[in-house]
């Protein structure tokens, strides 16, 4: 597709973690805000070339909130979203999203200083989020 600008293609991919916990409370979700807006997401990102989905979807959970653990090789499905590129034109993406079940959160991670991170019911995460698609893949969410 030579020519053609990223914002004109079809949906793009992204693969995200949805880490969560048992706690004495009950399941636990994670969420963190995004680098710009500074809205409540969830770990996102692009693949590596020839990287497995769980692999890309680890990474990134290490990556942006410090979580690591045992990422579902089932997806709990996708939801899609407009991101603004530098460039000020909008990209279509569609993201797919795996459970990350987490055994371990390391005190320093690489994007430490740029997000918040927040440990809330599956309930009240669907609230914070944007996404309508985001929203009901989180709600439903029983592990």
């Amino acid at each position: 597709m030579k020519g053609v600008s990223k914002a004109k293609r079809g949906p793009r991919r992204q693969f995200a973690a949805l880490p969560w916990r048992r706690t004495e409370a009950g399941v636990e979700v994670l969420l963190i805000t995004s680098r710009e807006t500074r809205r409540w997401v969830i770990p996102k990102g692009w693949r590596k070339k020839d990287e497995p989905a769980t692999i890309t979807v680890a990474r990134e959970s290490l990556e942006e909130t410090g979580a690591g653990g045992r990422v579902d090789e089932t997806p709990l499905g996708e939801y899609r979203y407009q991101k603004l590129l530098k460039t000020g034109a909008m990209q279509r993406v569609r993201v797919m999203v795996y459970p990350l079940e987490v055994v371990h959160e390391h005190e320093d991670w690489p994007e430490r200083l740029v997000r918040e991170k927040l440990w809330t019911t599956p309930a009240e995460a669907a609230r914070l989020v944007d996404e309508p698609d985001l929203q009901a893949l989180i709600a439903a969410f029983a592990p």
